[in-house]
């Protein structure tokens, strides 16, 4: 009789191991299946926000490739185009754009300006080198701009050694302003705009280019409004 019981008891025992084991199977099985539902999900988010990023890429190139439009529907007709070592070219910039309501691009130099670059005291420095060097042509890091659908382009950068940086040189050579009115600006210190403007006006061979003017950099909103109501 004990040998029955102990016999029962036995089977009892290997029965409920054996559901213990497929009960931690199948939440082995399930806790895999979350696990790979997760990692679905998060490479599904990454790629939406991959692509998300990417789509605003590609609507941050239309101010480049063409003008762009107005809330209105309507198109822009006036870009400010700009080179800025410190600050003060951009900030003038980003004014004129506001009141003209215009497009902005920035002339970005493939090897950016150092403070050591910059000292015109020194005879060797990088500025200094090249702005006596009239055929010296540092390259932009991304001049894919277009003009199309503009019918007026402002211009600005600082004043380096009497004259517009060479970078302004590289720019307007390479790009076709037939049918542009060209407004060039500056910014400096104390020196006036002088033959900047000019000087790049022949390195183009193409455009209207008016006169342009020194901007201070604290210059307001309504201050350029009355410069750019003059220009006409």
């Amino acid at each position: 009789m004990k040998r029955i019981i102990f016999t029962i008891l036995t089977l009892f025992c290997v029965f409920g191991l054996t559901a213990c084991g497929n009960t931690q199977s199948n939440n082995t099985a399930v806790s895999e299946a979350s696990v790979q539902a997760d990692t679905q999900q998060s490479k599904t988010d990454a790629d939406s926000s991959v692509a998300g990023e990417d789509k605003a890429l590609i609507d941050d190139k239309t101010l480049v490739s063409g003008a762009s439009e107005n809330t209105d529907g309507s198109v822009k007709n006036t870009i400010v185009v700009y080179f800025s070592a410190t600050g003060t070219t951009k900030g003038v910039a980003e004014r004129i754009a506001d009141v003209t309501n215009a497009d902005l691009f920035e002339i970005v130099p493939a090897e950016p300006y150092t403070s050591a670059d910059l000292d015109w005291n020194d005879k060797n420095s990088r500025t200094t080198i090249e702005m006596n060097d009239q055929n010296a042509r540092p390259e932009i890091l991304d001049d894919t701009i277009s003009f199309d659908g503009y019918s007026t382009v402002y211009i600005g950068y600082p004043i380096w050694w009497g004259d517009a940086p060479r970078i302004m040189s590289t720019f307007v050579e390479a790009h076709d302003f037939n049918g542009l009115t060209v407004i060039p600006f500056c910014t400096s210190g104390g020196s006036g705009i002088g033959r900047s403007g000019s000087n790049l006006a022949s390195q183009a061979g193409s455009g209207n280019w008016l006169d342009g003017d020194r901007l201070d950099a604290g210059i307001s909103e309504e201050e350029l409004g009355t410069w750019i109501n003059s220009l006409s």
